[in-house]
């Protein structure tokens, strides 16, 4: 061969080597980044990594003190994907960020409480009172729906803005005289001597705890997305199998004994593949009706859009 064939033959092989490289090494995703506060709601995400379900290279969980703060990862994309209430997510649509819910973690049935010093026994004894609300999530919401149902206006109390990890220490210090809260929070102001005044039992399936992710990743993850909550239905086969090690898990986690943990999920309901497919593919309807009820309490703006919000892709 001549030293100028020699030469054209090197020189296509080094222009041609870039390409392969570039087709045989390209760089793998980072893992999908997925944010919750403590909640027994979201803790089949946890039990999951627990029993190998969720490899950590395509999935991360990252816990937070609360909602608020999940919410302002995911608006900072620090979250890929994060686990809000349907209100939380809405309020996420209001401030102009794209979403997709793409699972149902449960229904509150009970869980979500309002509790509130002895002698005060029913909303109307809040006036006038200081009441611990996480404002900028659930809490708002809870507080709105609680008042309206006793035909009082936000005015009549006192609301202390506090994140839902504060509350405890809060009530233990005598600055507030009520909190809006939930597991495993409930159980620990109870045992200060809190006691239940109103259930999100008087809101039936108005308190729906979902997974939101981008709008982006959604288009761009779905394969992740489906590996995620495929993970998810089969660590609620595991703990409906196998109640006792699943609480001793989640108990470590959130602090509470077995029984604890066990009695928390009395008061939610963790819907089935089936039943998600149903809420999400059948929910426009009580989307709008949550978004109106948002509106007429001025949570969110008037003529906010939720078309397109839910969506059963990435169902397993």
């Amino acid at each position: 061969m001549s030293k100028i064939r020699e030469s054209a033959l090197l020189r296509t092989i080094l222009l041609a080597l870039p390409l392969c490289l570039l087709a045989s090494c390209k760089q793998p995703l980072e893992p999908l980044r997925v944010g919750t506060n403590v909640w027994p709601g979201y803790e089949p995400l946890y039990l999951a990594r627990h029993i190998g379900l969720l490899e950590s290279e395509r999935v991360r969980l990252a816990e937070y003190p609360s909602s608020t703060e999940v919410m302002r990862a995911f608006r900072s994309r620090s979250l890929d994907a994060a686990s809000l209430t349907l209100d939380e997510a809405l309020l996420l649509v209001d401030m102009g960020v794209p979403i997709k819910v793409v699972l149902v973690h449960d229904v509150s049935r009970g869980a979500d409480v309002i509790l509130a010093r002895p002698g005060i026994e029913k909303v109307v004894d809040l006036s006038g009172r200081r009441v611990a609300v996480e404002s900028g999530a659930l809490g708002a919401y809870m507080i709105t729906r609680a008042l309206q149902k006793s035909a009082m206006s936000i005015d009549t109390i006192r609301i202390s803005h506090l994140d839902v990890n504060q509350h405890e220490s809060s009530y233990a210090a005598g600055e507030v005289d009520a909190a809006v809260t939930f597991e495993p929070f409930s159980t620990r102001l109870k045992t200060l001597g809190a006691q239940e005044i109103f259930s999100s039992r008087e809101l039936p399936d108005e308190i729906i705890d979902v997974l939101v992710v981008h709008e982006a990743v959604y288009e761009q993850r779905l394969e992740d997305l489906k590996y995620l909550t495929k993970a998810w239905f089969e660590s609620l086969d595991y703990l409906a199998n196998e109640p006792e090690k699943s609480a001793t898990v989640i108990g470590r986690r959130l602090k509470l004994q077995n029984d604890e943990v066990l009695a928390s999920y009395e008061l939610i309901h963790l819907p089935s593949l089936e039943e998600n497919a149903e809420i999400l593919q059948n929910g426009q309807r009580k989307l709008d009706a949550l978004a109106k009820v948002m509106q007429e309490h001025g949570l969110v703006r008037e003529g906010l859009s939720t078309n397109q919000v839910m969506s059963t892709h990435a169902l397993p």
